[in-house]
Formats: C-alpha cells, sequence, structure tokens
C-alpha cells in the first residue's frame, strides 16, 4: 500500500510539473527546444516511473528506522539550504558543498565526498555553462 502512495504523490507531482510547464512564458528569440522542454521530460520520466510504483508495488516493503528518517529529513534540508544559497554563493561553491555532503552521507569518505563534490560542480558548471551556453547562478567570484 505504501507505494502505491508514493506513486500517487510523484504521479501528482509529475501532473504539476507538466502544469507548470504549460506557465512559462517563451521569449520571442529562443532555441528551437524551449524553456518549456525540462519540465516536461521530468513530468514524464516522473509520471512513468510512478505509474510502476502504482501498477507493481513492493509486496512487502521495507521501512526504514527511525534514525534513517532523520537523515533524510536532514538531506532535504541541505537541498533547501543549496536552493536559497545559489543566488547568493553562485552553482559552483553551492552544488560543491551540497554534492559533498550528499556524498558523504552516500557513504564516501569526508575527502573523497569533498573531491567528488568539487568534481560534479566543476562538471555540471562546464557542461551546462561553458558547453551548452546555459546560464548558472553567478555568486560573488561570477561563477
Amino acid at each position: 500500500m505504501s507505494d502505491r502512495i508514493f506513486g500517487l504523490i510523484g504521479l501528482l507531482l509529475a501532473v504539476f510539473y507538466a502544469w507548470q510547464g504549460t506557465l512559462i512564458q517563451e521569449s520571442f528569440i529562443q532555441d528551437p527546444v524551449g524553456p518549456k522542454a525540462f519540465p516536461y521530460i521530468i513530468a514524464t520520466v516522473l509520471g512513468i516511473s510512478s505509474l510502476v510504483f502504482i501498477v507493481k508495488p513492493d509486496p512487502a516493503p521495507q521501512w526504514p528506522v527511525f534514525g534513517r528518517f532523520f537523515e533524510i529529513g536532514v538531506s532535504v534540508a541541505v537541498m533547501v539550504a543549496y536552493a536559497l544559497a545559489l543566488p547568493e554563493a553562485g552553482f559552483v561553491a553551492s552544488t560543491a558543498v551540497a554534492a559533498a555532503f550528499l556524498s558523504w552521507r552516500l557513504g564516501a569518505h569526508v575527502l573523497a565526498a569533498a573531491g567528488a563534490g568539487a568534481a560534479i560542480s566543476v562538471g555540471i558548471y562546464t557542461i551546462f555553462h561553458l558547453v551548452l551556453g546555459l546560464s548558472l547562478a553567478e555568486g560573488p567570484w561570477g561563477f
């Protein structure tokens, strides 16, 4: 039953993403794909994944212990802090810190997590900003 509830929540979120995608105003000059493509892609993948949970739920799901719920809550708080820090600290710094923390919580050693955070941040910045030319949040250092 819990998988079906999770699937229903995901399906509602997918509908919300698609609806929000329809509200994006397109400018006169834009690329062929347009700004609506990303929310539609997210909505499609999330919707299909959610339908799998609804149609074929796990017969005996195992819930994590309370300590894991706390850890999930802290990770959600880190993602919220990441979103709030983006305009002030910029994409590279914010992403490096968030990715390092999440890597650490997923089991990497502290130094490996810091390296992963830096590599993820610089890698995403290189692909999205330098290669694809998309604008990302600029911090006090201009990147």
